[in-house]
């Protein structure tokens, strides 16, 4: 029997990078998935891909800092799987700047993806899991809640993402749900070869410098985050709830 063989994962910010690896691990363990995100195309194009290893998907509109769209969303989720068991809260985004430079929008945007996000989801998700008496949540924080030159906003939103996930655990075990938190270095995604861009730098420079200094001595790769995802979602991490794994290629 797959791992995930009658659940049905809902998983935001999948139309590329982690989530959408996320999005086709859960699939390959027999979960049916629903891939969120604004990048409709990104979405239809990670669906395709899930079908193709014959497992059932569903691609969504979701701006997540929204409620009556992540509601309409988890809305549409049950309506076409009838449960909701699974809930990835992986949209994120990146508004990088030193504290003197940062804009107000710099910091509300960066909130409200990740904190609100994340908040308005796992609120809209656990009414069903009560339900049932089960539910995963995983949340991706970042070895930058440790802090970070730059990333004010963003080191704080994962921080907070760190305080919800315990928080949500303590509230939500008696219900059979439990809460984890992933939290990647150095991953190779479209987004951070993007920020080395802007900041100047050639992308593939800067992975071959974070090799030498990480000591696995290689940067992760978005299915490295995934595999451990799919393991907090899956009943073999049962009894694990309220952590923080940081997959970084070494101790942080």
């Amino acid at each position: 029997m797959a791992k995930h063989e009658g659940r049905v994962a809902f998983v935001t910010g999948a139309g590329r990078g982690i989530g959408a690896a996320t999005a086709l691990r859960l699939a390959e363990d027999g979960a049916q998935v629903v891939v969120a995100d604004i990048d409709t195309d990104g979405c239809q194009q990670v669906v395709a891909e899930i079908e193709k290893i014959g497992a059932q998907a569903l691609a969504v509109s979701c701006n997540v800092t929204e409620r009556e769209a992540v509601e309409s969303a988890i809305q549409q989720a049950i309506d076409r799987f009838g449960r909701l068991d699974i809930l990835v809260n992986n949209a994120g985004v990146l508004r990088d700047n030193l504290l003197f430079k940062m804009t107000d929008e710099d910091w509300d945007t960066v909130m409200g993806v990740h904190l609100k996000g994340a908040f308005l989801c796992s609120r809209a998700a656990q009414a069903y899991m009560v339900k049932q008496k089960y539910g995963r949540i995983v949340s991706l924080s970042s070895t930058s809640a440790l802090g970070n030159r730059g990333q004010s906003n963003y080191s704080t939103a994962k921080a907070g993402l760190q305080g919800l996930t315990r928080t949500l655990a303590i509230e939500l075990g008696q219900f059979g749900i439990t809460a984890n938190a992933v939290a990647p270095g150095f991953i190779d995604t479209e987004m951070t070869r993007a920020t080395a861009r802007r900041m100047g730098f050639d992308p593939q420079e800067r992975i071959e410098a974070a090799s030498k200094v990480i000591p696995v001595r290689r940067v992760g790769q978005p299915r490295d985050v995934a595999n451990v995802i799919n393991f907090l979602a899956s009943e073999e991490s049962s009894y694990v709830s309220g952590q923080i794994i940081y997959v970084a290629g070494g101790p942080r």
